[in-house]
């Protein structure tokens, strides 16, 4: 599966996961960067964590 057909098939679910992980910001203060880099890191494959990580800084600038 090429790069271009696995982001399209995962865009979604992507943005998400990002959104799920985003809706606990303010339940955890301070705590939720933490948080956020332990559910990443359990993420996989490597390749949906980054998926997610750029949806991730997309949704938190808009």
């Amino acid at each position: 599966m090429s790069r271009q057909q696995y982001h399209a098939d995962n865009a979604a679910r992507a943005s998400s996961e990002a959104r799920r992980l985003l809706d606990q910001r303010a339940a955890l203060g301070p705590r939720w960067l933490a948080w956020v880099a332990s559910e990443l890191y359990q993420l996989s494959p490597p390749e949906f964590a980054n998926m997610v990580r750029r949806e991730l800084e997309r949704q938190s600038a808009g």
